[in-house]
């Protein structure tokens, strides 16, 4: 298991130095909403965001990638970005294990692996084994954000948060009304390439678990570093 790190501003906690589930209002206050983006990357989107609602929104990113984690770490404090707060492990597993439900108003979710390979698949986030994780971060009325340009995963993920009666799906037909959401994304719009982008929104409380992954609930549990 990858060890969990935890950082805002110049401070920086290992998990077991954090009660459980993550006390949002207490390491970051004073925010009213807050947001999630999953595989932050170099931040591009995350640190844009960030920047605009400095005093309002809270942004919470999860990186697997110590090397990007890093990064982002040190922007965001060279920024003096105090409404960041970043978190490096495996999504699905601090997703499960570690962070509240039901706390935000928007997930970002920008270019994924697909993990193309049958094998893999269990590792993906849109799935039916794991989207209710996912989505359960969501309040009443929050809204999924994704984008991909493997068109063959898009119309798999499109599938399932289509197929789930908690949430409410629409194709975006043209770009982000605010540009690229990632540098990843920008390469592609530049070389004509296409992308597909969804929202979804959490309906109220109900109906909220996909039914072909009722079995698949994850129960993670790993020993905290």
């Amino acid at each position: 298991m990858i060890p969990v790190r935890i950082a805002r501003g110049e401070r920086e906690w290992p998990l077991s130095e954090i009660d459980l589930p993550l006390d949002l209002d207490r390491l970051v206050p004073g925010r009213e909403a807050w947001e999630v983006e999953l595989g932050v990357g170099k931040g591009a989107y995350l640190l844009r965001r960030a920047a605009e609602e400095v005093e309002s929104v809270g942004l919470l990113g999860i990186e697997i990638v110590s090397k990007y984690y890093r990064l982002v770490r040190d922007r965001a404090r060279k920024r003096g970005l105090t409404n960041v707060l970043l978190m490096r492990g495996e999504a699905l597993y601090l997703i499960s294990a570690v962070l509240p439900a039901g706390f935000a108003a928007a997930v970002h979710v920008y270019h994924p692996d697909p993990w193309p390979k049958s094998r893999h698949s269990k590792r993906r986030l849109f799935d039916v084994d794991s989207i209710d994780l996912v989505t359960g971060l969501l309040v009443a009325g929050g809204r999924l954000y994704f984008a991909t340009d493997h068109p063959h995963y898009g119309e798999q993920v499109a599938e399932v948060l289509d197929s789930h009666p908690g949430l409410e799906l629409r194709a975006l037909p043209g770009p982000w009304p605010d540009g690229p959401r990632t540098n990843y994304e920008a390469k592609f719009v530049a070389a004509g390439k296409p992308i597909l982008r969804y929202e979804a929104v959490r309906l109220a409380p109900g109906s909220l678990v996909h039914p072909a992954g009722v079995s698949g609930v994850v129960a993670a549990t790993s020993p905290r570093d």
